[in-house]
């Protein structure tokens, strides 16, 4: 007896009223979880990705999905069930929805499905080259108002022996025997869901459409030297922890001519002892004094911008909350915009008293009880 099928609703994790945009959202997160390229050998992932597609095609067509809704998957049993072609019958949708989450022309899914954006592209064209990634550690300040920093890092320079080729002086590379200069190989192949053609990476030229013979002796072949380079990075004002500046043309080296990849510098924002960070806002606490508190006054608060003063209203109690305007951090869309200081008063209440102070406290104590209002307590009942 066959294995009965999973609902569709139940395979993508949707109610079944979803919409068409939650439907793609349900599906890209588990086709990039359990695609095959990113499980090798994975039959489960294999298995799941192939339900999960199925479970997509059905329902992302409003036909195919008014038949599942009324009948079941006994409206696509027999032959052909459902239109024929497969699920994979509408792919170049399916590269579509990956066309942003894995680089442009859907990646590893535009070279999946049939029909896919990358099925016709040559794979040895042009290539961005890769991003490389490092980290700077920041001030609280300098994260607020942003600075400049020197990051070095390895970098790959074209070798000026060979002029990037790669062959050794009198030669040039030479076209790929084993995939005709095309950089790929096509293989099909015949599932139960129809034919698939699955575009692999010539193993023999690595994409590249050439072979080199003899290989240039001052980089080995790579066309490139690895250097220390150092770059100056210019830090936004308002950058937050965890943010990344992108230095474009700071990567790895493009493949047949392509650009170079991005330098992403990751900050790293150490802690403040005094101010805690939320979005543009600035918190703090600022300690006052009973005798400020009830009498008010001006007492002088930090900020990122120095000192400032404040004036204190008479009565005010401890956990008190006040906005200092335009004194957080800026936004990293408007320079201009700041975001506010928000600062908690906290009475401080001594711990360690003389006897004059106790004294005092206590006189204090007996006018504020003896006022006529029997109801009142002092400060110690």
């Amino acid at each position: 007896m066959a294995e009965q099928k999973r609902d569709y609703y139940e395979v993508l994790g949707v109610p079944k009223d979803a919409d068409e945009a939650a439907l793609k959202k349900a599906y890209r997160a588990l086709a990039k979880k359990y695609h095959p390229d990113a499980n090798p050998g994975d039959k489960e992932a294999e298995a799941k990705f192939k339900e999960a597609s199925e479970a997509y095609s059905i329902l992302s067509d409003p036909e195919k999905r008014r038949q599942y809704d009324q009948f079941g998957h006994a409206a696509f049993d027999g032959p052909g069930g459902g239109g024929g072609g497969g699920f994979y019958g509408n792919a170049a949708d399916f590269s579509d929805i990956f066309g942003d989450l894995f680089g442009d022309g859907g990646g590893i899914f535009g070279d999946f499905f049939t029909g896919g954006r990358r099925s016709t592209a040559s794979a040895n064209e042009p290539q961005k080259g890769a991003n490389v990634r490092t980290s700077v550690r920041l001030t609280f300040e300098e994260a607020v108002f942003g600075c400049e920093k020197e990051i070095t890092v390895n970098f790959k320079e074209t070798c000026t022996v060979c002029h990037g080729t790669g062959a050794k002086a009198g030669t040039n590379p030479e076209t790929c025997p084993t995939c005709q200069g095309k950089g790929k190989i096509v293989q099909m192949s015949r599932t139960m869901f129809g034919t698939m053609q699955n575009v692999q990476t010539c193993p023999n030229c690595r994409g590249a459409g050439k072979v080199i013979k003899e290989k240039c002796t001052s980089c080995n072949g790579t066309g490139y030297n690895q250097k220390r380079k150092t770059f100056r990075v210019t830090i936004p004002a308002g950058i937050d922890n965890g943010l990344s500046v992108r230095m474009a043309g700071g990567g790895e080296p493009g493949l047949n001519g392509g650009d170079r990849g991005d330098l992403l510098v990751e900050c790293i924002v150490s802690p403040h002892p005094i101010f805690k960070r939320q979005d543009t806002n600035i918190f703090s606490t600022v300690p006052i004094s009973f005798a400020r508190a009830a009498l008010g006054g001006t007492i002088r608060i930090r900020t990122v911008d120095g000192e400032v003063e404040y004036t204190v209203k008479a009565g005010t109690q401890t956990d008190t909350r006040v906005r200092l305007r335009g004194k957080g951090v800026p936004s990293l869309r408007n320079k201009n915009v700041r975001g506010d200081h928000y600062v908690t008063l906290v009475v401080d209440v001594p711990t360690k008293l003389t006897q004059a102070q106790k004294d005092a406290l206590q006189a204090f104590d007996d006018a504020m009880t003896g006022e006529g209002n029997s109801r009142k307590k002092g400060l110690f009942k």
